[in-house]
């Protein structure tokens, strides 16, 4: 596979991890470190870009959207939507920086935009959340291959 399809994939898989369809951008990512596909710089670059952008999805769903959660298609289930709210009322928009993490990630920045996050806070603490976990990532298969 060339770099350049490697970073486009994991940019889609990245994305796709980041709303609520599925994906599975952190073994795609490992996999290219080991098997040095692109350049690590290359691929975090793609992973956290296509990760950040599937965040704002997400956020601009809840901006505009979060008033149908009640309907079956709304991606998020209510129990998610509500522990998600419970979060940001405890912790407030810091809670951003737990965007990356699973089942209460995605939720996160739904109700990031449902309760009117301005675009440049959320944009900053949702992408320092996910580039420490793609650097976490980096770290760890770089020290796996020795």
């Amino acid at each position: 596979m060339s770099a350049a399809a490697a970073y486009a994939s994991l940019f889609l898989s990245a994305f796709l991890s980041a709303t609520l369809l599925p994906g599975t951008s952190e073994a795609l990512f490992t996999g290219f470190i080991l098997e040095e596909v692109g350049t690590p710089t290359g691929l975090l670059i793609a992973a956290v870009t296509g990760n950040v952008l599937g965040s704002l999805v997400n956020w601009i769903l809840g901006r505009f959207f979060a008033e149908f959660r009640d309907r079956k298609w709304f991606p998020v289930k209510e129990r998610h939507y509500e522990r998600a709210v419970r979060w940001f009322a405890k912790y407030g928009k810091w809670s951003l920086l737990l965007a990356w993490a699973p089942i209460v990630g995605d939720p996160l920045t739904i109700v990031a935009g449902a309760l009117r996050v301005p675009f440049g806070p959320f944009l900053l603490l949702v992408s320092i959340g996910k580039l420490a976990r793609y650097l976490f990532i980096l770290q760890a298969a770089l020290f796996w291959m020795g």
